[in-house]
């Protein structure tokens, strides 16, 4: 499997465990009363599937972007850039503008 493969599907996991966490912590804390509102329904399984799957979605993306974002390249490691050369700025020139006259009105 290639490595990119291998990272994403990792950093998914991860982000989908932090989901679960998440998750356990809005019930277990009743924000919302959540709780009260899971247990006491037939479809409260479906509810908190859909929470699970849908911050699972935004916590698995958040975490490989920063998982992305922390890799490091090895090829900046050399002596970079150009030649140091000043270069002067161009000479401001003055700009001719023709303004059709007209008469004004009395």
């Amino acid at each position: 499997m290639p490595k990119l493969i291998r990272m994403y599907i990792i950093n998914v996991a991860i982000g989908f465990a932090i989901a679960a966490a998440f998750v356990a912590m809005l019930l277990y804390f009743n924000i919302a009363n959540l709780w009260h509102l899971v247990s006491h329904s037939d479809k409260g399984w479906l509810a908190v599937l859909i929470l699970w799957i849908s911050n699972g979605i935004i916590f698995a993306g958040v975490q490989f972007g920063i998982a992305v974002m922390r890799m490091k390249d090895d090829d900046d490691d050399g002596p970079g850039g150009g030649l140091r050369e000043r270069v002067a700025p161009p000479t401001p020139q003055p700009a001719l503008v023709r303004v059709a006259a007209h008469k004004p009105r009395r």
